[in-house]
């Protein structure tokens, strides 16, 4: 693949209206669920929750009780399920794994140097191994934005198909950050080439920028997941 091959399959998708996207987004968000259902998608939601502390100020103790916590999301009421995964930095995987032995819930870790992503590629490689091998189930990368925004598409796409790699047995998630994408069509492209480099899993952001994710955004990405396995 050759950056003018991947270049023209990203621009030759179509364009997102950004108006209609925005109108649907707010259509879907002012629909009406019975009590029951709403009740079973909550229920849902929080079974596919990584719970996550990602601060520089984490220690073996908090995220110990995060991990308490990700079992039992609210201890009066045993019939609110745990959540999937407890996510953290690589450095404390071991604690997380430790801690969640027996429970069934994963350990997820951030990894690439999360939240720029900007680190040689070896760096980037040597942090993701270091995370699965303490026990992470999956790794979290972020893509590189500068790259992307310069029309770089194979270094991003060629990144990702390398973390994957290095995760061996583990899933991996690329965070497109839209925040700094700027447009719904980066948007679309963006989780088109995540997809087609291998991710199992794409996100919306980090959480450390802001805008963070939108409803209009959510709603790109998922119209790309929809028409990628379409075709896959």
């Amino acid at each position: 693949m050759t950056v003018t091959e991947e270049r023209a399959f990203l621009h030759g998708l179509p364009g997102v209206d950004r108006v209609g996207a925005e109108e649907r987004a707010a259509r879907l968000a002012t629909r009406s669920i019975k009590a029951s259902a709403k009740a079973e998608a909550i229920d849902l939601a929080i079974s596919m929750v990584d719970l996550t502390t990602l601060e520089g100020a984490d220690t073996a103790g908090k995220v110990r009780a995060l991990c308490a916590k990700a079992a039992h999301p609210d201890p009066s009421d045993a019939s609110v399920p745990a959540v999937a995964a407890v996510c953290v930095y690589p450095d404390m995987v071991e604690v997380a794994v430790r801690a969640l032995a027996g429970t069934g819930i994963g350990v997820a870790s951030v990894a690439t140097a999360f939240p720029s992503g900007r680190a040689p590629m070896e760096a980037k490689l040597a942090d993701t191994r270091a995370a699965v091998a303490a026990g992470a189930a999956e790794i979290d990368m972020v893509i590189d934005r500068g790259a992307f925004l310069s029309g770089d598409y194979v270094k991003v796409f060629e990144e990702i198909v390398a973390v994957k790699d290095a995760c061996g047995p583990a899933h991996l998630k690329v965070i497109l950050e839209t925040g700094e994408l700027a447009t719904f069509d980066n948007v679309r492209r963006a989780s088109w080439l995540a997809m087609r480099a291998g991710a199992d899993f794409i996100k919306t952001s980090t959480g450390k920028v802001s805008p963070a994710a939108t409803l209009p955004v959510t709603l790109v990405m998922l119209e790309a997941v929809r028409d990628y396995r379409a075709v896959a």
